[in-house]
C-alpha cells in the first residue's frame, strides 16, 4: 500500500513562515514527480509548486519568491518552505506524488491534506 503523508501545517500570523513536509511510503518502483497543491474554502484546488526527480521545478506565478520547494531528504520526500505568509495563503495543502508502482504501472497519489491558517 502506498501512502502520501504530509506534516508541518498549523497556524501562523501574517508575515510568518511555515515548512511543510511530505513523504511517500510503501513499496514502489520509483517517483516521477511530487508537488504541493492547495485548496482554499470555496475555491478550486490549485498547484503551488512541483518538482520532478530530474529537479525540474515549477511554481504558481503568484507564489514565486515566497515559497520554495525542495527535496532535502531523498527522492521520496518533498518540502515546501513558505515565507511572508498572507491571510490569502490560508488553505488545506495537499501533497501529490506521480509514482511508478512497478515497471508497467504508473499512478497518482494524494495525501490527506494539512491545514495552514494565516491570521492578520
Amino acid at each position: 500500500q502506498v501512502l502520501v503523508v504530509e506534516s508541518g501545517g498549523g497556524s501562523v500570523q501574517a508575515g510568518g513562515s511555515l515548512r511543510l513536509s511530505c513523504v511517500v511510503r510503501g513499496d514502489i518502483f520509483g517517483i516521477n514527480a511530487m508537488a504541493w497543491y492547495r485548496q482554499a474554502p470555496g475555491k478550486q484546488r490549485e498547484l503551488v509548486a512541483s518538482m520532478t526527480t530530474s529537479d525540474i521545478i515549477n511554481y504558481a506565478d503568484s507564489l514565486k519568491g515566497r515559497f520554495t520547494i525542495s527535496r532535502p531528504n531523498g527522492k521520496r520526500t518533498v518540502d515546501l518552505q513558505m515565507n511572508s505568509l498572507d491571510v490569502e495563503d490560508t488553505a488545506v495543502y495537499y501533497c501529490f506524488a506521480d509514482v511508478n508502482e512497478n515497471i508497467l504501472r504508473r499512478r497518482e497519489y494524494w495525501g490527506q491534506g494539512t491545514q495552514v491558517t494565516v491570521s492578520s
